[in-house]
């Protein structure tokens, strides 16, 4: 994947990061993608950085979506939107990022699990009210 087209033949492609952050799908727009850089939820090699900071093949950015923080390696630079699949090109996910991401899924998971239900389940509103029913009759 490379740049669209502008830049001289024989320069290598120059892409913004918040360009680049919306071409590779880690954001709908642009303007999120900026805001996000301004805030501080996403790092470039390891250094919070600007929206017009350029992009270079290797670098290592940090993106912080929610819940999940990756760690990825830029492979290719694009700043055409295009779609997922070719997205995904554009960067490698770290192995220490992937599990990382998983573990704290899971701890999410397990806590979720051990609060409870915040509201019975179709099971249990049954016997409910079959209790309710058993109890006036």
């Amino acid at each position: 994947m490379s740049s669209s087209g502008n830049s001289a033949a024989g320069e290598a492609p120059r892409v913004r990061l918040d360009k680049w952050l919306w071409a590779a799908r880690f954001y709908k727009t642009r303007t999120l993608a900026k805001q996000a850089i301004e805030s501080g939820h996403v790092r470039y090699d390891g250094e919070r950085c600007k929206v017009s900071k350029e992009v270079a093949v290797g670098a290592r950015i940090a993106v912080r979506r929610g819940w999940d923080d990756q760690e990825v390696r830029v492979r290719a630079l694009s700043d055409v939107r295009r779609g997922a699949p070719e997205a995904q090109l554009l960067y490698l996910e770290t192995d220490e990022s992937v599990q990382r991401r998983e573990s704290q899924r899971l701890e999410r998971q397990a806590a979720q699990q051990a609060a409870g239900p915040d509201r019975p389940t179709k099971q249990q509103r049954r016997l409910l009210q079959k209790l309710k029913r058993s109890m006036f009759e």
